[in-house]
């Protein structure tokens, strides 16, 4: 909410009779992140601390969530300003085609690009599961109810017929890293940017290994059904002699609520995508080396705001006419 205080609108008058800067009227955003451990809620805190750092006009509060479907309905409605939001879901939402929610979210603009999450499914090394197939009647954790990964998991195991086979059970990255460590589950999936520390904290335990699940979403023709891209994960990425694993992945992109001003949403994006920003989000996290002005806005699936507009071609980026507002 937009918010003018006496105060501001005199200071305002006394710069600009000096004819320094005009500071815009202060805000106060909401920046929807997700469930405790994940990457999504690693960037909405790191964000809701630097952008007020850089910018004494506009404060942020990071606000946990169950994820990406519940981050593109709570910033389509404007109960968050701002959230993280994979690129499949946002754009499901967009046309009113959520699993059981013909809803049309169509209130959220992406802004950019911040970096590509994997799916993976972990498993115990001495596991007899192999593939997908084999987790007829396991235990499988597949993350918080309303988050992307859930979503992502149901998606991909319905279309390979496994959904209805397996014992699914809906809890957050670090719930299900104990739980598999307690041996209460037999696999636990995240959609998630790599290394995590979720699989890492599990792996302390027992040795584990990673499904290619990009195996089965080519044999199945998961590539043609949803806009996921073909991954794979380098070997090496927990423990030294672990393979390569073939997956799949999700962009995760920065959205935000359509009647945000066009002034707040430039200056928020100039402030995250700038040099400082953008080492301010990697020192936060590796992970979000992939939020780059090269990788722009690439895999967004919803039109942009005018703010990231403007941003992005003074970037030198061509908009295409999908993405326009």
């Amino acid at each position: 909410m937009k918010k003018i205080s006496l105060s501001l609108l005199v200071a305002a008058t006394v710069v600009a009779v000096i004819g320094a800067p005009v500071f815009g009227a202060e805000y106060s955003v909401k920046i929807g992140g997700g469930p405790t451990g994940g990457t999504f809620n690693t960037f909405s805190n790191a964000m809701a601390i630097y952008v007020p750092k850089v910018n004494k006009h506009i404060s942020a509060s990071s606000v946990g969530s169950g994820g990406s479907v519940e981050n593109v309905k709570r910033v389509s409605t404007g109960e968050s300003d701002f959230g993280l939001c994979y690129a499949v879901d946002s754009a499901l939402g967009f046309n009113g085609k959520l699993p059981k929610d013909d809803t049309q979210y169509d209130g959220q603009r992406s802004l950019g690009y911040l970096y590509g999450a994997p799916a993976q499914l972990v498993v115990r090394d001495k596991s007899k599961i192999k593939s997908t197939m084999d987790l007829k009647g396991k235990r499988v954790a597949v993350g918080n109810a309303g988050s992307g990964a859930a979503a992502s998991a149901e998606r991909f195991f319905r279309h390979t017929g496994v959904w209805d086979h397996f014992k699914p059970t809906f809890m957050g990255y670090s719930a299900a890293a104990s739980a598999f460590k307690d041996g209460k589950i037999d696999a636990f999936w995240v959609l998630v940017g790599y290394p995590n520390r979720s699989i890492i904290e599990a792996s302390v335990q027992d040795k584990i290994r990673l499904i290619d699940v990009g195996v089965d979403a080519e044999k199945t023709g998961f590539f043609k059904a949803f806009a996921y891209s073909p991954v794979t994960i380098p070997a090496g990425t927990y423990g030294k002699n672990m393979p390569a694993c073939k997956t799949f992945q999700d962009s995760t992109i920065l959205s935000a609520n359509q009647n945000l001003s066009e002034e707040l949403v430039y200056t928020v994006m100039k402030t995250l995508w700038s040099p400082a920003g953008m080492e301010a989000m990697v020192t936060a996290k590796k992970t979000f080396k992939e939020m780059t002005l090269d990788n722009a806005f690439r895999g967004a699936s919803v039109p942009l705001h005018p703010g990231a507009v403007k941003f992005w071609k003074e970037q030198g980026k061509s908009i295409p006419d999908e993405l326009m507002p």
